[in-house]
């Protein structure tokens, strides 16, 4: 950079104060403008750090033309808020750690510096200091021989006040996500240094700890398991430790095969610049090493997120997105294992999306719609398939993104998860009033329940879990050829009278048996099957996914609903991966990848994606849902993103556009 980045620190706390003083030591930055709901705050602010510009809310900040970078130090459960403007605004992005309160809400903050192309590192200033990268070097460098056991402690003994920051579960308060945090981070970075990489993420996660008298955790401790670097190696463990009730000796020790470094002060190395030391024991010696820097504690913080800018993230030691996000994961399951559920986190609570607005489509989106008969209502061409949402943050951060692209339909099943996909997506709809907006499909009659009786006690399960009376669209997840197509009929057409739903069709149905029951339908003047849901892509199943699934890719299916023009819900529209790099004639490590799509002529159908995909500017995967979406039938992709960059990275299929040609060559057919 040819000129300083031009900084604004977003609240005014204590963690503020210390970084602005940092700023005013670094080599890089300057601080321009400060920002605090309260006016007065942000002038007092502004008068003790010599800021020029202080404004009275943090949306004035972000509106700020002279602002290039912010810094966020608001409570905890304000963090995804304002670290979302801001990367809407246009501005780089520190934010204090935690990023968020859990990963769902990482993952948002990523994204959404991803698509605006801002900046963004979660300011965890210890990995900035020099002494990091040393203790990196070190264990790197073999000297106490192969890394065994990491023991890492962040705990200080707070007062009681229960409306502290540190105390108030509303403030997501507690040891974990304030200074524990810490402990994963660098327990992570040291398995990663010993198997050569930036990071490694814990294979499990076990933890305990005291929920005190306001549902915070007041200590905790936790163990983490690393994988082995190779068949050669033992796993790491990591026994971590942190409280906010609690002094402990907040120090890190790292054992090898061959000695143990010890870190006396890893967390908050010398604030203002001077010395601090690692101790290492090895061969029967004793060593000191001492790390030297000039440079104010929170300036080199500063530094590194200015001379990063280019990457849009900071390298190693700094974190990366993915550091991050690892981090957050091990963050949720030590919660998980003492049972801390934060305020902010439930469904009667998060009743609306990170950013804080309402929730809508966005202008400009990119969905697509078409429509389903006896259905008043248009459905999204690509469908949200719900049975992967391990809890409600996970559904909701993924749902409100999906609607908000203008994705409005929602693929669940009674079978899902025990139920808990009807419950998370019931909820969801309900926190955020919008079930006349949504286009909801159950699906249900899965064997060996696919008989009318089951049918019937099922359905009213499902809106039990789901919290609503009807839904739109009910699909019978697979066929009994042991029972006439008439009584599936009879009781379809009984739900439709009675309100339960408007439409129906069946999943995993051969076309001949649907033929059979829309003959039968139309013979008695019923209401005849207007959806398949089969499996349908252009990578071909080669052993079912599940037991009982059946695909309508062939040629005499196609040839089917081109006749017909039943609507298709096509599953697995992407392969399940197969047109991304996960999947390769070398790769043999996901076994139900092999298993279901790796076949010579599927190989080379992929490596014609790719090949169309480099012509038309978008990704393979892109290639493969256009592939459904462009057939000469109605249809309808089901997707099921686990994250949200899946969704974005599918979005682009919607404007692809495939000749009759291009789809016969794709499909090794011309």
């Amino acid at each position: 950079m040819t000129t300083k980045l031009q900084w604004g620190i977003l609240a005014t706390g204590n963690i503020a104060k210390a970084f602005a003083k940092g700023l005013a030591a670094s080599k890089s930055s300057q601080l321009v403008a400060v920002g605090s709901r309260d006016i007065e705050k942000a002038r007092a602010f502004a008068k003790e750090f010599n800021v020029p510009t202080a404004h009275g809310s943090y949306e004035a900040l972000l509106a700020d033309p002279k602002v290039q970078a912010v810094y966020i130090s608001t409570p905890h459960p304000q963090h995804a808020q304002w670290a979302i403007k801001a990367a809407q605004a246009g501005k780089h992005i520190l934010c204090e750690k935690p990023i968020g309160l859990n990963h769902p809400q990482a993952m948002a903050i990523v994204e959404a510096a991803r698509i605006h192309k801002v900046f963004l590192m979660e300011a965890f200033m210890y990995r900035c200091h020099p002494q990091t990268a040393k203790l990196v070097e070190l264990v790197q460098s073999g000297i106490i021989g192969s890394i065994h056991m990491i023991q890492a402690t962040f705990s200080f003994r707070a007062g009681p006040d229960p409306n502290s920051r540190l105390m108030n579960n509303k403030l997501a308060g507690g040891g974990i996500l304030d200074v524990g945090c810490y402990c994963t981070s660098l327990s992570r970075l040291i398995a990663g240094a010993a198997a050569d990489k930036p990071f490694v993420e814990p294979i499990s996660v076990v933890g305990a700890g005291y929920l005190g008298a306001t549902n915070v955790d007041e200590y905790a401790a936790a163990v983490l398991k690393f994988p082995p670097k190779d068949k050669d190696s033992a796993p790491i463990i990591a026994q971590v430790a942190t409280g906010v009730r609690l002094n402990q000796d907040n120090s890190v020790r790292i054992y090898g095969s061959e000695g143990s470094i010890v870190v006396p002060n890893a967390w908050i190395p010398a604030r203002e610049g001077g010395a601090v030391k690692i101790i290492v024991n090895a061969k029967g010696k004793t060593e000191e090493i001492e790390v030297q820097t000039d440079q104010y504690l929170y300036g080199l913080e500063a530094d590194t997120v200015a001379k990063s800018l280019p990457n849009l993230q900071a390298a190693s030691p700094a974190m990366s997105w993915d550091d991050t996000l690892g981090n957050m994961k091990a963050l949720d399951l030590w919660r998980q294992a003492i049972g801390l559920v934060y305020e902010d986190e439930k469904p009667e609570v998060f009743v609306r999306p990170l950013h804080g607005g309402a929730l809508a489509a966005q202008a400009g989106h990119p969905m697509k719609y078409g429509t389903i008969p006896g259905l008043n209502k248009p459905v999204s061409r690509l469908i949200m398939g719900c049975d992967n949402q391990p809890n409600f943050s996970h559904a909701a951060v993924m749902f409100d993104d999906w609607f908000e692209r203008g994705g409005n339909a929602f693929d669940t099943a009674w079978v899902y998860g025990g139920g808990t996909q009807e419950r998370l997506l019931g909820q969801w709809i309900k926190a955020r009033g919008i079930r006349d907006k949504v286009a909801l499909i159950v699906k249900g009659a899965h064997s060996p329940y696919c008989n009318p009786k089951d049918m019937t006690k099922h359905l009213q399960e499902s809106f039990d879990r789901l919290g609503m009376a009807e839904t739109d669209i009910y699909i019978m997840h697979r066929d009994n050829p042991q029972i006439p197509v008439g009584e599936f009929v009879d009781w379809l057409n009984d739900q439709v009278k009675a309100g339960r739903f408007k439409a129906f069709g069946g999943s995993n149905w051969t076309t001949a048996r649907m033929q059979e029951a829309n003959e039968w339908a139309a013979k008695h003047g019923k209401i005849g099957f207007s959806i398949l849901s089969n499996n349908f892509s252009l990578a071909r199943m080669i052993d079912p996914v599940w037991a009982g699934c059946i695909a309508a890719s062939d040629a005499d299916s196609r040839a089917w609903l081109k006749k017909s023009q039943i609507a298709l819900l096509a599953w697995s529209s992407q392969a399940r991966g197969f047109f991304t790099d996960r999947a390769h004639p070398d790769k043999r490590d996901d076994a139900e990848m092999v298993r279901c799509w790796y076949s010579p002529d599927n190989f080379q159908r992929r490596q014609r994606a790719i090949e169309l995909a480099q012509t038309k500017g978008v990704l393979p995967i892109n290639i493969a849902a256009a592939y459904v979406l462009n057939q000469p039938f109605p249809n309808f992709a089901l997707i099921g993103p686990r994250v949200l960059n899946e969704t974005t990275t599918s979005l682009p299929a919607l404007d692809v556009t495939l000749t009759e040609q291009e789809l016969k060559w794709l499909n090794l057919e011309a």
